[in-house]
């Protein structure tokens, strides 16, 4: 039997990646692929690389992921069960990266990538995987990066809850109103650029009820067993 994928999407601060962590304890032989760290780390290595981003359609399409990898000097290995990105041998977490956004201009330069060919790219990434694995990911566009997904899942909870959630989550560094503010001004960004494209494959799973991720994994599974 063919290894299943499992795309999540979701409203801003819904509780998206914790969900993908519990998830791995429900499904077997499975891995989390965090689409958006990889994405980063994908335009970090190419800025080192001094690749020209704004032609990288020309370079993913005479390469396959694994040679492409190759050229950047990256890799991608599994640790507890995710995805971890590695660049130059030197493993790259997620705070580098966010240091590297800030310092090199990652998401300006991101902007001006030709995303198809990155899709691709990461299409080639996921289905390598696939060959051992069941995967679940979360990333935006995944309806354009990976058509070919078992179940796509989009994570919602009504506004009052996420700002809850994300209170706790940045331990009162913001105020409930700002922090409001913030997911509503993400929500009207994301909406805008096209973010929750759905498919015949997409269900939609409300967790405002939920009391805790592992309850919201659950739930996600339920869900997902009733399509696949």
């Amino acid at each position: 039997m063919k290894n299943i994928v499992i795309g999540i999407e979701g409203e801003v601060a819904s509780g998206k990646t914790s969900i993908c962590r519990e998830l791995l304890n429900l499904i077997d032989n499975s891995i989390f692929i965090d689409g958006g760290a990889i994405y980063r780390g994908i335009i970090l290595a190419i800025l080192k690389s001094n690749i020209d981003i704004t032609k990288l359609k020309e370079n993913v399409s005479s390469l396959n992921a694994l040679d492409l990898m190759k050229k950047l000097n990256v890799e991608f290995k599994i640790e507890n069960k995710e995805t971890v990105i590695y660049i130059d041998g030197k493993r790259i977490d997620n705070a580098e990266i966010q240091n590297a956004q800030n310092a090199m201009g990652v998401t300006k330069m991101a902007s001006k990538a030709n995303n198809e060919s990155l899709f691709v790219f990461a299409r080639n990434i996921i289905d390598e995987y696939r060959k051992t694995y069941n995967i679940i990911v979360s990333a935006r566009d995944l309806v354009d990066i990976y058509p070919d997904m078992s179940a796509h899942v989009y994570i919602t909870a009504d506004l009052d809850e996420r700002v809850k959630r994300r209170y706790h989550q940045y331990k009162e560094k913001y105020s409930e109103d700002e922090i409001r503010r913030m997911i509503t001004e993400r929500d009207q960004i994301h909406e805008k650029a096209g973010f929750n494209s759905k498919c015949e494959r997409s269900i939609t799973v409300d967790v405002t009820e939920c009391k805790s991720a592992k309850e919201s994994a659950e739930k996600v599974l339920k869900n997902v067993n009733k399509l696949i």
